[in-house]
């Protein structure tokens, strides 16, 4: 019987291929929505997540994220270096510019100045240049997307002058990390330089970058910097949550992306429901002439479930191949994509979705099949 309702289903090309479009439609938006929304408010944490080598962040009280911070005065890292449990601090400055280009466009820039000695808060992947440049009188160190933005595809940086806040910067070297949610231009600079790249009050430096002792947790050495210093003390992975929640707390963003994906399950069902509909309809004879030859009711109900399980994955395994393709070329392809993945609970979710919309299609399809008499093929 279940290879009798398949043939049912596929003989009407027309329909099936309707159906197939309506569940792989449905597929495609919910999970391509998903893996943007997961993508883009992640980004609230690439900031930190781009700085591996430290597991504390210090920052003043007021601060929520790295770019929403109040500066801290110069004695601040003092304290936190006296802090037990504490086995390296240094300062980092984190700070929005305006960048002019040599053709004269101007372009906003985030600056980073890092510690001076050790180059702490500096990117490892290099794709051009090395640490050793930043030495160098004026040096900056560009991130590629940035370098795309402000450069024409196959231009060589190295060398070229900017000109920051009316001083001299130039690109000694590119770094290869993950776009932050604003997507701007970000230039690497000595703490030095950057201070005089960005004129600002009397108090500068955005946070300090520590690491706990051997023997101690990054949590404990926090709770031990909070109680001493009065500063808010974040271990890495607090402080890159924290961006993804100021991210959701404060932008439509989550709005937008669930009122899309609730638009892609109820056009997913409204499409596959009518679809349905009219293919048991246009079917309704034959499934009339199956009861009059002595098939019963629950046989039918395995027909039209097997009937609507081979929509569900076939449509599903479309809408995720096809969101999975896109996603890809857009990671490889275009900046704006770069870091983009797809988490392995967006399928599962997805594939839920899809399960809870052939369910209530196939509900609404089979009580019209339930109620069709034998007598139906006679007429």
């Amino acid at each position: 019987m279940t290879w009798i309702a398949i043939r049912m289903l596929t003989g009407d090309r027309q329909k099936f291929f309707g159906l197939l479009f309506g569940v792989a439609f449905s597929a495609l938006l919910i999970s391509q929505q998903l893996t943007i929304f997961i993508n883009l408010i992640e980004r609230g944490a690439t900031a930190v997540y781009n700085i591996p080598t430290a597991n504390i962040w210090v920052m003043d009280p007021v601060s929520r994220t790295t770019d929403v911070a109040l500066p801290m005065p110069p004695t601040a890292l003092d304290k936190v270096r006296s802090v037990n449990g504490v086995e390296w601090a240094s300062p980092l400055l984190r700070s929005g510019a305006t960048v002019r280009t040599p053709e004269g466009d101007l372009e906003g820039v985030t600056v980073v100045g890092v510690d001076d000695a050790t180059l702490i808060g500096l990117p490892k992947k290099f794709i051009k240049g090395s640490r050793e440049a930043l030495y160098e009188p004026d040096a900056v160190i560009i991130d590629s997307v940035g370098a795309a933005k402000l450069f024409p595809e196959g231009f060589d940086p190295i060398g070229v002058r900017l000109e920051l806040n009316d001083r001299r910067a130039v690109i000694r070297g590119i770094v290869d990390v993950d776009p932050s949610f604003t997507s701007q231009v970000i230039l690497y600079t000595r703490y030095s330089n950057a201070l005089a790249f960005v004129p600002g009050t009397r108090n500068r430096m955005s946070f300090i970058l520590a690491s706990a002792s051997d023997g101690l947790t990054a949590k404990q050495v926090t709770t031990r910097i909070t109680e001493a210093t009065g500063l808010k003390a974040r271990t890495r992975e607090e402080f890159a949550r924290d961006g993804v929640d100021f991210i959701i707390e404060n932008t439509g963003i989550p709005v937008n992306f669930g009122i899309t994906v609730a638009l892609g399950f109820i056009v997913g069902v409204a499409i596959v429901g009518l679809t349905f509909s009219l293919f048991i309809r246009d079917n309704i004879k034959q499934f009339g002439a199956l009861k009059a030859i002595g098939v019963t009711n629950n046989k039918i109900r395995m027909m039209v479930a097997a009937q609507a399980l081979l929509v569900g994955l076939v449509g599903y395994g479309i809408g995720i191949l096809l969101a999975a393709i896109f996603i890809a070329s857009g990671a490889a392809n275009s900046p704006d994509f770069k870091g983009f993945y797809t988490p392995w609970e967006i399928p599962v979710l997805t594939a839920f979705v899809v399960m809870t919309m052939i369910l209530i299609t196939g509900w609404l399809a089979l009580r019209s099949v339930l109620k069709t008499e034998p007598a139906e093929v006679f007429r």
